[in-house]
């Protein structure tokens, strides 16, 4: 393991393949996993979604549009719960490569 970056100190960054976690620029073992492992996007896609159904459910409630509230609250309520899901597993899927469970501290 290298020493730990300081201020100004640039460092090569790998440009042939996916490597992760980046080692070469952080001693920590998950410093930004949910952006560099693209697996994530979908949940974090799906999220967002649900986040701007909640806006809509509650604009479409506050014009008192009923049919419309009832459908996107469904549809807000599936897109986080499937969202938080696939967050959920890739993260399990990269502490299983580790050896380690969901609920190892790993120093953050």
């Amino acid at each position: 393991m290298s020493a730990p970056n300081t201020p100004g100190e640039r460092r090569e960054v790998p440009v042939s393949g996916h490597s992760f976690p980046d080692d070469s620029r952080t001693t920590r073992s998950h410093a930004g996993e949910s952006l560099e492992d693209v697996r994530n996007w979908p949940g974090m896609i799906l999220v967002a979604i649900g986040i701007v159904l909640v806006g809509s459910t509650l604009a479409a409630a506050g014009y008192g549009f009923e049919g419309w509230a009832i459908i996107s609250g469904i549809a807000c309520g599936v897109c986080l719960l499937a969202g938080a899901g696939l967050i959920v597993l890739e993260h399990r899927r990269v502490k299983a490569l580790e050896g380690r469970s969901l609920t190892d501290p790993a120093g953050h």
